[in-house]
């Protein structure tokens, strides 16, 4: 089986080409979904975010206070990889495990910071999907009844997609123009010669 490590910045649609591969029947691994569920569910976590943070009320009724944590994550690079630190080795060992019991061609763990979270040893292939920023943003503001401010903060604060597309083993350009189901199977196509 081919691990494929699906990235992309805020707003490129990374989560809408997990779907499209989803479709096809690839298996797909959901790392902010399942970080979630870590998150609220092992002690190692909740120690480890209550010490970083020091925000009394950052578990409220037992539950992750999300808002606070993002308000805390965004607020600088450092505070960012800190808690990267104590939430991804907990997320890649599950990943780990779940890809174990797939049983099928390829299978995929979809993440916005799979290069800076150090996910790239545990994948075979990393792919990223990209998109012009102005209408990342134009996505986000309309996704998240946010603004264009708050965006770029949080754009600013995630590698850029220069580099991840430096990095990349195969670039999806979704620009709501380019045929995404075309680069899907020019992926597979890529993904077979690596076999």
């Amino acid at each position: 089986m081919v691990r494929i490590g699906l990235t992309g910045g805020i707003g490129c649609g990374k989560s809408y080409v997990a779907k499209l591969l989803n479709k096809r029947g690839v298996p797909v691994y959901d790392s902010d979904t399942e970080a979630k569920q870590l998150s609220n569910t092992s002690k190692n976590i909740r120690d480890g975010l209550m010490s970083l943070t020091g925000i009394e009320n950052l578990y409220a009724d037992g539950v992750l206070n999300r808002r606070l944590l993002a308000e805390f994550l965004f607020a600088s690079k450092e505070n960012a990889r800190n808690v990267e630190k104590i939430i991804h080795p907990a997320v890649k060992a599950d990943f780990a495990r779940w890809a174990e019991n797939q049983n099928a061609l390829f299978c995929v763990i979809e993440s916005a910071i799979l290069i800076e979270s150090g996910f790239t040893d545990t994948v075979d292939c990393v792919v990223v999907v990209d998109a012009p920023l102005d209408l990342r943003i134009s996505r986000c503001v309309e996704r998240d009844s946010t603004t264009k401010e708050k965006v770029l903060e949080r754009i600013y604060v995630q590698m850029s997609q220069e580099e991840k597309c430096r990095i990349a083993d195969f670039v999806i350009f979704n620009d709501n123009v380019s045929d995404l189901e075309k680069q899907i199977d020019d992926l597979f196509e890529f993904l077979k010669n690596k076999m």
